[in-house]
C-alpha cells in the first residue's frame, strides 16, 4: 500500500491561487496602457486593472473563493489605481505593491528577530495550532529558518521593482511584477517546505503533531 502523500506548504497555504490572481491585474494595466497609447494610457490601463481584478473576484465567488480575499484584492487594485491617476504617473500604479513588499520584508524579519516567525504564525493559524508550535524548539527553529526564505522573496522584489519605478518603466514593471508573482512565490512555497522538512529531526512527528519541550 503506497504511503500517504505529505501535504505541502502550497496545500496548506494556497499561496498559488492568491500568487496567480495577483499577477493577472498588473498584466491587464500594461496591456491597457499600451492599448491606450500616450493620450489615454493611464486611463485605459486603470480600467482593464479593475475590469481583469473583478472578473477574477466573480469567478472565485462563484467556484467557492473566499469574500474577503476578494474584497481585498479589488481594493487594493482599487487603490493602485487612484494612487496613479492622482498623480498622473504610470508607473505610481505598481506603488503600493512595492511598499508592501517593503513593509512585509520588515515585518518577516522582524518576526524572526523576536522569536515569533510568522511562517509559524501563518502554519500554525491554517491548522488551528494557535502558539502550540513555540512550545516546540524544533519546530520553532524549522518555522525561523525557513521564515528566512520568505524575507529573501520579498527582497528580490524590492531590488527589482524599485530601480525600474525610479526609472518610470512602465511595460518593465508589469512584466516584472508578474515574473516575481505566481513562480516566485511558487518557488518560495518550495524552498522554504524543503527547508523546514530539512530543518526538523528525522524523528519528528510532523507540523500538525508539536512536541512540547
Amino acid at each position: 500500500m503506497p504511503a500517504p502523500r505529505q501535504e505541502s506548504l502550497a496545500d496548506l497555504l494556497g499561496g498559488r491561487r492568491g500568487a496567480v490572481d495577483a499577477t493577472v491585474p498588473p498584466v491587464a494595466f500594461v496591456a491597457g496602457y499600451l492599448a491606450g497609447g500616450d493620450r489615454y494610457g493611464l486611463v485605459a490601463g486603470v480600467a482593464a486593472a479593475l475590469v481583469a481584478t473583478v472578473a477574477i473576484g466573480a469567478w472565485r465567488l462563484t467556484h467557492g473563493g473566499s469574500v474577503r480575499a476578494t474584497i481585498v484584492g479589488v481594493l487594493g487594485v482599487g487603490v493602485a489605481a487612484l494612487v496613479a491617476l492622482r498623480t498622473g504617473r504610470p508607473e505610481d500604479f505598481f506603488l503600493l505593491r512595492i511598499v508592501t513588499n517593503i513593509v512585509s520584508a520588515l515585518a518577516w524579519i522582524t518576526s524572526i528577530a523576536i522569536r515569533w516567525p510568522l511562517l509559524g504564525v501563518v502554519v500554525g493559524f491554517v491548522l488551528g495550532q494557535k502558539t502550540a508550535w513555540r512550545k516546540d524548539p524544533a519546530l520553532l527553529r524549522a518555522y525561523r529558518i525557513g521564515s528566512y526564505v520568505w524575507v529573501m522573496q520579498y527582497v528580490i522584489r524590492i531590488v527589482v521593482l524599485v530601480p525600474l519605478y525610479l526609472a518610470g518603466q512602465v511595460v518593465a514593471l508589469g512584466i516584472a511584477q508578474a515574473v516575481l508573482t505566481w513562480p516566485l512565490v511558487a518557488v518560495c512555497l518550495a524552498v522554504s517546505w524543503w527547508v523546514v522538512r530539512w530543518a526538523l529531526p528525522d524523528e519528528h512527528p510532523g507540523l500538525r503533531h508539536p512536541v512540547p519541550a
